[in-house]
């Protein structure tokens, strides 16, 4: 008697063919005879419109604020593999994801091959410390590494806070009471969260093992954290000094911490990036200096 519902039955678009992501805010997402359809008063760069959404040429539709979603819509969207996560604004929040995936485990599977070698996850480490440092340390002994990049990001944060003309002091974050520090740690700890948002994201999209991290070990987003950790010198300290100096009176640090945010992962396309680098990492080719090529 179902058969033919909201078009379950029809093929599905393989992910690898399709085309990113869909950002939807400030209206009701829901299935009108078989076609994905948004109802919206207008968001962003939309006009207020109802609009069909081409769900099958979609890797993820990401609903912000002020979004309804339907029982059809979930389920024609689970059907068709096309994932679907909530976050906040422009993505400086995670808060859930529908089980959707990639329609393969070969990224996942790499990333647990790469993981399980010892040899081979410290040879990741030093590939993404390399994309922080700008440069291949020769070290091969993850504390080292840890302690190298430590005093690198010292002089990150001396540096950054001198051209944004913060006051800076060093970074105090005590995690049992996180809002007992000054304004400029207090709005690092903001923008980190922030970004961590965005990874968690891409993590989300792109499929992979968030508890599998190559430089952060016991947290259950360890994954997580190494990617944000990217995104530290570009994304998080810039936003964190920037709000600092330039929120309103009448605006809270955080609420300016996240509206900053928001716009830099719009005109940055830092999810985008995030992704990016992911695939770099687990979709990697063996003659571009993968880290599973040994030598």
């Amino acid at each position: 008697m179902l058969k033919g519902r909201l078009g379950l039955e029809t093929a599905r678009v393989p992910q690898a063919e399709r085309h990113g992501l869909m950002w939807l805010g400030r209206g009701n997402l829901t299935v009108e005879d078989g076609t994905l359809r948004f109802l919206t008063r207008g968001h962003d760069d939309l006009a207020a419109g109802n609009y069909a959404v081409p769900f099958q040429m979609l890797s993820c539709i990401l609903l912000q604020p002020g979004t309804t979603v339907s029982h059809d819509a979930m389920r024609l969207l689970a059907r068709h593999g096309t994932g679907m996560v909530a976050t906040g604004q422009d993505g400086v929040r995670f808060y859930a994801s529908m089980p959707a995936g990639p329609d393969a485990s070969a990224r996942a599977r790499r990333q647990a091959r790469l993981w399980a070698d010892e040899d081979l996850r410290v040879a990741v480490a030093r590939r993404m410390y390399a994309w922080r440092l700008g440069e291949v340390l020769p070290q091969t002994d993850i504390a080292v590494l840890r302690g190298i990049e430590g005093a690198r990001v010292k002089e990150t944060y001396a540096r950054l806070a001198a051209q944004y003309a913060v006051p800076w002091s060093g970074r105090r974050y005590d995690r049992a009471h996180p809002d007992l520090t000054d304004d400029v740690n207090l709005a690092i700890n903001h923008a980190a969260s922030a970004v961590e948002g965005a990874a968690q994201v891409a993590v989300a999209v792109s499929g992979v093992i968030p508890q599998l991290g190559f430089i952060h070990e016991d947290p259950g987003e360890s994954f997580t954290l190494d990617l944000a950790d990217l995104f530290r010198d570009s994304v998080t300290l810039p936003v964190a000094f920037s709000a600092f100096r330039e929120r309103g009176q009448a605006e809270t640090l955080e609420r300016a911490v996240r509206r900053i945010a928001g716009k830099v992962f719009r005109t940055q396309a830092v999810i985008g990036k995030m992704i990016d680098r992911i695939k770099e990492l687990f979709d990697g080719d063996d003659r571009r200096g993968h880290p599973e090529r040994r030598g």
